[in-house]
């Protein structure tokens, strides 16, 4: 097995996909709070988890004791505004006693301030019954603080749609591929980093030819899932005018990607490529009966693909993926 980092330059530069990189997971960003909860926050978060254990209690004058004398709750089925402690403690009672299994459980999404004795707290409810599925709903409540206590002055719900579709089952065994990948040698490299995109229903690979520290030709190839035709296919377009699209399957342990390209000179390319990992951080690629405007081209030998190690994909950060 050779690795080599020029055979990849040349297949770039004739136009013909280059190796399954992939690129990125779409990560979910992570933000760590810059300050700790005020106070209010959390005596309202605190009475959350009060509401919770009362109404999973079934304790309908525990729950009505955190909402305001002239509290109003909007039915999410009727729509209809449920007014005032005596109306709102009968809408528990009666809501226990039909279903006396019935649990819920709430997931704080936001409190904002609008002013120092009113909050709006948004969120998601899920109401559990035993045999049934659970049903989710968003709310917005807003809080007024009376007497130094923080109650409940109105709260709406709504149902919350459906997840997106999403192709990651049909995706998930390329999942391996997700990273930052390099092949070169100390004057020229490739990088590439292989992400999700939101929903899961892509991944992007983004790529990178740098010779001499300079970036010589960049890209990016798409890869999908094709409901119609129900495989998995791929779209590659480079900086020099190129593009390709491929067809995937799975063979034993090896990816077999047909692909047909046309160059930016109008010529038209194909290629078989093959794709096989070796373990979580490497896996080789080769590319047989090539061809460039009807010109059968010499196979290209099996080469290693490593994973990137941290601080060696600079050149995408600070140059971007295209020039």
């Amino acid at each position: 097995m050779k690795r080599s980092f020029f055979w990849l330059l040349a297949l770039v530069l004739i136009g013909l996909p280059l190796p399954g990189f992939c690129w990125g997971q779409e990560e979910e960003l992570k933000v760590e709070e810059s300050e700790q909860a005020s106070p209010d926050e959390t005596a309202i978060r605190a009475n959350a988890e009060a509401y919770v254990e009362a109404y999973n209690k079934r304790d309908a004058k525990a729950v009505a004791e955190m909402w305001s004398p002239e509290a109003v709750y909007m039915d999410p089925i009727t729509g209809d505004g449920i007014v005032g402690l005596e109306e709102i403690t009968a809408q528990f009672e009666e809501e226990f006693a039909a279903t006396p299994d019935i649990k819920i459980e709430v997931t704080i999404d936001s409190i904002d301030f609008v002013s120092p004795n009113v909050a709006i707290e948004t969120g998601r409810a899920t109401v559990i019954l035993p045999d049934e599925e659970p049903e989710v709903t968003a709310y917005s409540a807003v809080h007024v603080k009376r007497d130094g206590k923080w109650l409940i002055d109105r709260l709406s719900e709504s149902e919350v749609p459906p997840p997106p579709p999403s192709n990651y089952e049909q995706l998930k065994e390329l999942e391996w591929m997700i990273g930052s990948w390099v092949d070169g040698d100390e004057d020229s490299s490739i990088v590439t980093e292989c992400k999700w995109t939101k929903n899961n229903n892509f991944m992007t690979r983004s790529f990178a030819v740098v010779v001499r520290d300079q970036i010589d030709l960049s890209g990016v190839q798409v890869i999908g899932w094709d409901a119609a035709a129900k495989s998995i296919r791929s779209w590659v377009f480079d900086s020099h005018g190129g593009f390709a699209e491929g067809t995937w399957t799975h063979e034993g342990d090896q990816w077999v990607i047909h692909s047909k390209g046309t160059l930016p000179t109008g010529e038209k390319s194909s290629s078989v490529n093959i794709v096989i990992p070796v373990d979580e951080d490497s896996f080789t690629w080769q590319s047989v009966s090539r061809q460039v405007g009807g010109q059968l081209l010499p196979n290209v030998e099996e080469v290693l693909i490593v994973r990137d190690q941290p601080g060696e994909d600079e050149y995408l950060e600070q140059n971007g993926s295209a020039e």
